[in-house]
């Protein structure tokens, strides 16, 4: 396909004749699609992407739930005759969207375009660790020797060499990092195995696609780092789409940010001891400097002792002891550093020590040069471990980054989403990556929300910090999740919230309770929709991309409205920025990132357009304050109720009409 396509006359060019052929009542998805639904908003949509698809323009799209965004904006994208590179959310998303949705578009379009999926390396098996690392690993410890095997075993007949594949080990098993590469350990091309590399593979396939299908994180750490190797994709691009738009900030902040981990530090002191044994055996200075960095490393571990969780980087340092021994940790790298860098050019193994080194110490430098008071361009924060700390220093804002990024490239650039407004406007996230030229289009949910739900307000008589709030609010949603006969999820703000609460209910004998961190979030998600009465319980991984559809679901619960802890390091700095520009910290950032995560949680219950159900937000300050007209305008349109009885009998009215229907 041509970088800069050309119109072809015979095609379909005409926006609304396009629309028509393909979305209408009677177009080609009505006549190949069992399930199809005419929605006018899927065609706006489609439309509005095909524009700026041919005039190399921004564009920012809040689709709501039902209307089919994906079909919308990969059906001008195959038919642009363009280089696409779409990004999605997750490697779940991005499965769905290779394995199933691509193939159904292409069947129907028949349309000659080639496709990829390309991950990061974490997901491929490296050939030369399994054949060089893993054997060590086996003979130290005989529960990974096992699933090694699993893998050697699979090894010899894989084509995509994808750890998804093997099925009979979880992705997230620590057998993984033993048989996969990191930026780090990776040879590049002086790997004895490159010409078999699974990632090089993927890569190359990326490169010669028509449209190529990512995830978030590989995009950010290629922007982040410019070595994760899908970066040289971009430069051949004409459009990249980013669905799940509204992670990207968050997303952006945390792939910009300089993170040094004790992990890090302790693997690069025992790969230079390997280093030095193939390359450099006549040094006797390394190793030397090897236990003191082991040292300076657990050290400082020490010194953190007692401390778990997030905190500022300039209430750690002013504990003498943690200063005293940070300055250490950061001598000790100096003098590894020093030692090893004139031994880079002893082979493939010290070089790669001597750059791991470099990003080390830079990443001290941020911290050790940083204070509260001398920069608002960088947070600089510690996160504590029971066996690791992680040192961060987080850039204030993004969309600078983001910007210069983009401008680098001749692309259109699409951001979708179904929440991405905050009271009908899309200023928060324009802002927040720069997008200020970008058009922007709204579309509402096709479905009949005001028919098929409800949102119930309970009174509970006490405030949100009260310390015997979450027994009020399973106290006042019992009566509902009884009548229900279980079909619900509770959507808490806080790990304690959640713990209290399954407490609570755990003697319950009416539904099967599920609760967040018992079993795999997957695992729990599929006994949920196969469980007839079930409750699940779960904190802000459940509040998005979970979707379950028909009887399983009919009521979802808020505990609070989902506020980010204002103690958190990188939040409080953020919102110390702000006052110091003179602006409200509350309204211009607390507010509008509460109200896109509550319509996340919201956006649970309707996935479909048979679906109904109820929503039930506990916290009292929707209707006592005055911010809270702001989360009600940026939901669905519902009818409310503060009444139980209510609820309960719109519950009952819909399950009989639709045992009805289905029978």
């Amino acid at each position: 396909m041509s970088n800069h396509p050309m119109s072809d006359s015979k095609e379909l060019d005409s926006v609304e004749i396009f629309s028509e052929t393909i979305f209408s009542e009677k177009g080609l998805l009505s006549e190949n699609l069992e399930n199809f639904r005419h929605r006018p908003q899927q065609q706006d949509m489609s439309n509005a992407v095909d524009t700026a698809l041919k005039n190399y323009s921004q564009l920012i799209v809040e689709a709501g739930t039902g209307v089919g965004k994906t079909f919308a904006y990969l059906i001008p994208a195959l038919r642009s005759k363009q280089k696409v590179v779409i990004s999605t959310g997750t490697k779940h998303l991005q499965d769905q969207l290779y394995f199933k949705d691509l193939p159904a578009i292409l069947k129907i379009l028949k349309l000659p375009v080639k496709t990829a999926l390309l991950k990061g390396r974490a997901n491929y098996l490296c050939l030369h660790r399994l054949e060089h690392h893993a054997p060590s690993v086996q003979m130290h410890n005989r529960q990974l020797s096992k699933k090694i095997n699993i893998i050697k075993e699979w090894s010899q007949f894989t084509k995509s060499g994808e750890i998804a594949e093997v099925t009979a080990i979880f992705e997230n098993d620590s057998v993984w990092p033993n048989v996969t590469s990191t930026i780090d350990n990776c040879l590049g091309a002086e790997c004895p195995s490159y010409d078999k590399c699974h990632v090089v593979k993927a890569r190359q396939k990326a490169q010669q696609a028509d449209v190529v299908i990512i995830n978030h994180h590989l995009f950010f750490a290629d922007l982040a780092l410019k070595i994760e190797g899908f970066g040289e994709l971009l430069p051949s691009a004409n459009a990249v789409i980013f669905d799940e738009a509204h992670q990207l900030p968050e997303l952006a902040s945390a792939f910009l940010a300089s993170s040094t981990t004790s992990r890090q530090m302790n693997d690069l002191s025992n790969d230079v001891r390997v280093a030095q044994i193939e390359e450099a055996s006549g040094v006797k200075e390394v190793q030397p400097v090897v236990d003191v960095l082991l040292k300076a490393v657990a050290d400082f571990q020490l010194a953190l002792s007692g401390k778990n969780g997030r905190f500022p980087w300039y209430e750690m340092v002013s504990v003498s002891k943690i200063e005293d021994q940070f300055d250490k940790l950061c001598n000790a790298v100096y003098q590894l550093s020093e030692v090893i860098t004139p031994l880079g050019d002893r082979g493939k193994l010290m070089t790669k020590c001597v750059e791991r080194c470099e990003r080390i110490e830079q990443g001290l430098h941020l911290l050790s040069e940083g204070n509260a008071d001398s920069s608002n361009e960088r947070i600089n924060w510690l996160e504590c471990f029971d066996k690791g700390f992680k040192l961060h220093s987080t850039p204030l804002i993004v969309a600078d980054s983001f910007q210069e990024f983009m401008r680098q490239y001749k692309c259109s650039w699409i951001f979708t989403s179904a929440t991405l407004t905050v009271n009908a406007k899309f200023d928060h996230f324009q802002q927040q990556l720069g997008l200020v030229d970008a058009e922007t289009l709204m579309l509402d949910s096709p479905y009949d929300y005001q028919n098929n739900t409800r949102l119930y307000l309970p009174v509970l008589g006490v405030e949100p910090n009260d310390r015997n709030y979450t027994h009020k609010v399973v106290d006042a949603v019992l009566p509902l999740l009884e009548a229900n006969q279980g079909r619900a999820f509770l959507l808490f703000t806080s790990h304690r919230a959640l713990r209290i609460a399954a407490s609570y209910l755990a003697d319950h004998k009416d539904f099967t309770l599920l609760v967040q961190g018992d079993s795999p979030r997957r695992e729990l998600l599929s006994i949920f929709s196969k469980t007839d009465h079930a409750v699940l319980l779960g904190t802000s991984s459940f509040w998005e991309g979970v979707d379950i559809r028909g009887e399983a679901l009919s009521i979802v619960v808020i505990d609070k409205l989902p506020f980010a802890a204002p103690d958190d390091p990188v939040l409080s700095g953020r919102l110390q920025a702000l006052r110091q520009t003179g602006e409200n910290p509350f309204m211009t950032y607390q507010l509008p990132q509460a109200v896109i995560a509550l319509k996340q949680g919201v956006g649970r219950l309707i996935r479909d357009e048979e679906d109904y159900g109820v929503v039930v937000i506990c916290d009292p300050r929707v209707l006592t304050k005055p911010y809270g007209k702001t989360f009600i305008n940026s939901l669905p349109n519902m009818l409310r109720t503060s009444s139980l009885d209510d609820a309960i009998n719109f519950l009952e009215l819909r399950e009989s009409e639709y045992e009805t229907v289905s029978h």
